[in-house]
């Protein structure tokens, strides 16, 4: 039993070993971003995507996790979200 609480142990503390921690601008909406994003992605996703995407471009990414991903994101979230994106990470 020890044996494998250790082993875990090691797996856990491995697997976020070398990640950096993303801290995104503390603006309304943010909560609604990492609550439905952080699910399934890391959120460097959104500061990697920040220098290419306008609007139009957040709307397509965060349509594409509702419709092909399958993000659960209901109607007034995804509007969040996505103004949020827009107006912090959008060029």
């Amino acid at each position: 039993m020890r044996t494998l609480v250790l082993l875990l142990s090691f797996f856990a503390a491995t697997a976020t070993a070398g990640e950096n921690r993303i801290f995104l601008k503390e603006r309304p909406g943010k909560n609604q971003v990492v609550a439905q994003c952080a699910v399934c992605h890391s959120l460097d996703y959104i500061t990697q995507h920040a220098t290419f995407l306008d609007r139009a471009g957040w709307e397509k990414t965060v349509g594409k996790m509702i419709n092909s991903m399958g993000a659960p994101i209901n109607d007034a979230d995804k509007r969040i979200i996505i103004d949020y994106l827009a107006q912090n990470y959008g060029h």
